[in-house]
């Protein structure tokens, strides 16, 4: 994405909920040489942050609430969380959890748009986002993927402002000038019960790589390393716990 730094109305975290911690941990550090640090406090539940250097970009989270999905999770920044709930209720969508504060770090709402997939919003407090984006372990994209792209645009353009790159085969999302993601119209090729959803992708030296340890560590390949005409190569791959995300060559095409 066009993005270096967390911008307003932009994806500024991404945050894995996952039912066995442990097991992720070692998963993605596998996968991306992450380093994890678990928040030592007690009310932190176990959320714990992974960096890149001295760079925080992702965090793995024990799942808080017995109907919550394992799945990463892409937050967007918003000036005001409170406007922001009134905005995705206004536009359609709902909101499952919040405004919450976390400690001094910022406030947090968990939202679903009107097709049901779900995302958060980041009011930044001490903590703006992620201190790296686009770099080999970072994130460097999201996705939605939808049934319902004429009301994706309604929706998404109203509560954030985004505006949507003219193709009608894959629509980007920008802010500010600046591309960060692009939406996939679900067909008859996704089965019925995969529900509307946000996918990050992570940047990568090697996509075809990443497949083999993905395979290695107990992960699937969904999408074989494919090079896009015009684009970058990816590779959709699942966590053993079940987690869906993309990655991306990082830096070039093919």
């Amino acid at each position: 994405m066009e993005l270096t730094a967390p911008v307003t109305g932009g994806p500024c975290w991404v945050e894995l909920g996952t039912g066995d911690p442990e097991s992720a941990r070692r998963f993605y550090t596998r996968l991306f040489g992450w380093r994890p640090t678990a928040d030592a406090r007690e009310e932190a539940g176990g959320y714990t942050v992974a960096h890149l250097g001295d760079a925080a970009v992702a965090a793995l989270a024990p799942l808080d609430r017995p109907s919550q999905p394992v799945a990463w999770n892409v937050s967007f920044a918003v000036p005001d969380a409170e406007a922001a709930v009134r905005a995705v209720t206004s536009a359609g969508g709902a909101v499952l959890l919040g405004p919450v504060d976390v400690f001094d770090l910022g406030r947090s709402v968990v939202a679903a748009d009107p097709s049901g997939a779900l995302f958060q919003l980041w009011q930044p407090g001490a903590f703006p986002g992620a201190g790296l984006f686009n770099a080999p372990g970072s994130l460097g994209w999201v996705e939605l993927l939808t049934r319902a792209p004429k009301e994706a645009v309604a929706f998404y353009t109203t509560v954030f402002g985004w505006s949507v790159g003219p193709s009608p085969r894959y629509p980007r999302w920008g802010v500010g000038g600046a591309d960060f993601g692009g939406m996939v119209t679900m067909d008859d090729k996704f089965p019925h019960e995969v529900p509307a959803h946000w996918l990050p992708y992570f940047a990568v030296e090697d996509v075809d790589a990443a497949a083999v340890t993905t395979t290695r560590v107990e992960g699937t390949v969904l999408m074989e390393p494919t090079s896009l005409p015009d684009g970058p190569r990816i590779a959709v791959l699942r966590d053993p716990q079940g987690a869906m995300f993309g990655v991306y060559r990082a830096g070039g095409r093919g």
